[in-house]
Formats: structure tokens, sequence, C-alpha cells
């Protein structure tokens, strides 16, 4: 299979970024980077080691006093500048993202690329907003108000299931903000990372304000969470992880971000539109394979319509087509990796004793069994306390739950430890606006599930993890507030000095 993206012609000087240059990791290690189409490796880098985090925290140090004293209104023309640049390489980033996700061309051009230049042109502007509370005189004789400040040097770390819009949500708002980078994406999904941080160089961003290690967690990433001179961690990843890098973090005592799994439900009521509930629970739980922590995972559907919605969906599932990622007809790729797939697979296996395998259920045979495919799947008449409705699969499989009262849907729906997402059928506006107040999860939709926009804040409840992407609310996580009091009395003993001299 010929693509346009060839990761040899792209990284030859290596697969780590510092200090706005390609350079080759340290570590002594080599990765292989597999096309989970075929199977076959399509790269090999030296991964980075405890030196080249040094090395990139040390680059991004010595940038921050420049970046950070840069007025807002130079920082949002260079990230104007950057959102060109990322346009203008939209089919490169495409080819890319779906070389080493196996995530289908369709997804890539319409879906992770222009998602990204727009984060990237919204956080121009946003960079011009950065604002503390307006002036006054709160005590009486003196004037205070809040500066917001960069951080410092930012530490992040991001999955591979959305390697170039993870590096976005990271990146933007940190370097928005006035902070520097140093950015350790999935050492499996490097390419998308590494290409983001040349067109930051190619749009005039200083060396050293995004910086790229590409390593494994337990080298690279570690060290980064624990480095000295790194002022905050962001994680992006599994809850169990999450928990780890908190733990690390925290021994420091650094700010932390973290965003980790998801579990969402998707409620549909009696009233609903059930042709559109059965589309959007297919497209919302098959998107990227199902490896997304927001994607429709737990279908809670009234009892006077579960039979029909658990037959269409099946019905629907059946239409998917699975094949290459770089055919524009394909709907499905294959899974990150012959090993996820097969965890996937076993927790299909383990709950056929308990519950109804619609359809789905197995890796299709044929041309595509070198790949790591697995069919749509859907599971029906679980339990509630199942494997499958509390943990995250992280695959291409729904499973269905009837319910009866709207009291019983609401409780199912937040009987989980994850609230990351979450969605509600119905066409009656106060089973909606019920729905958004009392389920649990940081983004519910209406009648809709997984559209995402730059303007409005990502983040979840729980063991979801806390703190936000995108929007201005990611600014809290990357700027500190500082109050400054000015005294306007000009006065040399102050009233409040009687507790110290008394009447002297």
């Amino acid at each position: 299979m010929h693509n346009r993206f060839q990761p040899r012609d792209h990284f030859t000087a290596g697969a780590q970024y510092i200090d706005g240059r390609l350079v080759r990791g340290t570590s002594g290690c080599r990765q292989d980077v597999v096309d989970p189409a075929s199977g076959r490796t399509i790269f090999t880098y030296e991964l980075a080691g405890r030196a080249d985090v040094d090395a990139a925290v040390a680059a991004a140090r010595a940038a921050f006093p420049a970046w950070s004293g840069a007025t807002p209104g130079e920082r949002a023309d260079a990230l104007h500048r950057f959102a060109a640049v990322l346009a203008e390489r939209a089919e490169d980033f495409a080819q890319a993202e779906s070389l080493q996700c196996g995530k289908p061309i369709r997804l890539s051009r319409e879906f992770d690329v222009p998602g990204t230049v727009d984060n990237t042109a919204f956080f121009a502007g946003a960079a011009r907003h950065l604002e503390g509370r307006a002036a006054a005189e709160y005590s009486g004789d003196h004037t205070s108000y809040v500066r917001r400040e960069a951080v410092g040097v930012i530490g992040s770390i991001a999955p591979w299931n959305y390697p170039l819009q993870m590096a976005a949500w990271k990146i933007l708002p940190a370097i928005a903000a006035g902070n520097t980078i140093v950015l350790k994406p999935s050492e499996l999904t490097p390419f998308t990372s590494l290409l983001f941080a040349e067109a930051a160089t190619a749009a005039g961003l200083p060396g050293g304000v995004v910086n790229i290690v590409s390593g494994t967690g337990r080298e690279a990433g570690e060290r980064l969470v624990t480095h000295p001179d790194v002022a905050m961690t962001s994680f992006t990843g599994s809850t169990a992880v999450g928990k780890h890098v908190a733990e690390l973090a925290t021994g420091g005592v650094s700010r932390l971000h973290l965003e980790l799994g998801g579990k969402a439900p998707f409620v549909v009521f009696d009233d609903a539109d059930i042709d559109a509930a059965v589309h959007g629970a297919v497209a919302a739980s098959l998107i990227n394979g199902g490896q997304d922590c927001t994607a429709a995972t737990r279908a809670y559907v009234q009892r006077p319509v579960y039979e029909r919605f658990v037959r269409d969906v099946a019905a629907l599932m059946e239409t998917v087509r699975l094949g290459d990622p770089f055919d524009p007809a394909t709907d499905l790729g294959p899974l990150i990796s012959h090993a996820h797939r097969d965890r996937v697979a076993a927790f299909v296996e383990r709950a056929r004793a308990t519950s109804r395998v619609v359809t789905g259920g197995e890796a299709p045979g044929g041309v595509l069994e070198d790949g790591a495919y697995y069919r749509p799947t859907l599971l029906a008449d679980v339990a509630q306390d199942s494997e499958v409705v509390q943990s995250e699969i992280f695959g291409p499989v729904l499973v269905a739950l009837p319910f009866d009262t709207d009291d019983e849907a609401l409780r199912l729906a937040n009987d989980t430890p994850y609230g990351l997402a979450a969605s509600a059928w119905t066409r009656d506006t106060y089973r909606a606006h019920r729905a958004t107040r009392e389920i649990k999860a940081g983004c519910v939709w209406i009648n809709d599930h997984i559209p995402i926009v730059s303007e409005m804040p990502h983040g979840g409840y729980k063991s979801s993890g806390y703190g936000k992407d995108m929007s201005v609310y990611s600014f809290e996580e990357y700027t500190q507030v500082k109050h400054v009091m000015f005294d306007n009395t000009a006065v040399a003993r102050k009233d409040w000095h009687r507790t110290v001299f008394g009447d002297r």
C-alpha cells in the first residue's frame, strides 16, 4: 500500500524534537511503529531517555522568559501563523495520523485535522483575552488587582488514540498563556506530534517553546513528571495510569491536570426519535474504533422501545464497512494494535456467559485477518454490575440495558466510577433539562453524542479526572493568579500597625 506520507522521508534526523530541531533519542532502545492495518513495521526510531527529557526541559526553561514576556498580541500573531501552516500541511497530517493509528482517512481529514486547525485559530484569539479582575479598593486604603501569569515549563503526556488532537489540546492553551512545553506522545504514535512541533517552528515560534520527547512512560514519562524544573503536569490517558502520575507529581508539589477514562451513558427515553437515537448510538460507539474516552458505551433504553432499539442498532452496525484506512469508502479501521484488539475481544468473550451478543463479537478474516480489526459489537441484556458495564473496554463495543422509570435511568447512568461524557435522547424539554442537571459528567449532549467545539471545555467528574482542555476555561490550568496590592495613603503608620506597636 503506497501513501504519500513516508515517515523515513520526514524523521531521518530522529524522532525527538528539542529546541527547534529533530534529534535522535539516546536511551539505547529502539521502538517500532507498526501499521495496525497490516501488522507491518513502518518505522523504527531511537526512544527518548532521561537525558533527552532533561535536554528538552532545559530548552523549554531557556525559552520561557522571552516567550512569557511576549505581548499577548505577539503570541496571538505566532499562533495565527501556526494555524495557517497546519492548514497548508493538512494532507500530510491526515495521512500520518491514519498511517500510525489505523483510523479511516475520512476521520483524519474531516475531524482530526480540521479540528486541530480550528483549535489553533481559537487559541490565537484567546491569547489576547488573558485578563485578571478589574482594579478596586476593597480595603478602602489600597487598590488591588489580579495578574494572570504563566506557570512555567509544562510537562504533558498524551495518548495514542488521537495523537494530533491531543498534542494540540496540550500544547495550544499552554503556549497561548505564555508557558513553554515538553510533550511526550505515546511511543506507538509519534508522527503527528513531531509534525505539529515542526509546523510551530515553521510558523516562527522560537526554539524551545514546543518540544517533543518520544519515549516510554516508565523512562521518559516518569522523568518528565518528576523533573524539578517542570512546574505542571498535564496527563491524558487511563484512570489507572493517571493515579500513578498523580502520585509522582504530588511528590514534587507541582500542579496537575488529569483527563482520564470514560464510560459514557447513552440514555434513550421512550419519547425519543428512535431512528435518530439508533444512528447516534452506532456513530458514537464506533467513532475511532470506539477508542474514544467520550464514546457511547452504555445504552440505557426505556423498556417500551428497548427491543426495537437493539434490533435496529444491530442491523445498522452490520452495514458498517471495515477495510483499508486509506480507502475513502472505509467506515471502520483496525484498533491500535493486535494486543489491544485481543484485550477488547477478551471482554466480549467473558460477557457471553451472562449477556446476549446481538451482532459482532469477532475479528474478521479474509483480507483483513493480518490487521488488528474487530467487528462492531452489540451486547444486550447486560447486568449493571457486569464488567462490560463498569470497565472501560475502549473498542467498538456497545452494551444495552433496559430501564423503566426516569429515576432509574439517571441512577444507572451515574452508577460507574467515571464521569466524562453522557447523552440523553428525548423530545421532552423537562426530561432533557433534568438529565443535564443530574447526570454527573463533564459534558452532557441532548439528542446527539460526540461533537466538540473549540469554544467549549472538555474534562470530567469523578474518576475521569479534573481540569479542562480546550476553551478559555483551560487557561485556569495553565496560568497562576497573583494578587497585587498598592497602598493609597502615603502614611508611615498604618491603622493595622496597632496590632504590633499598640499605642506607641
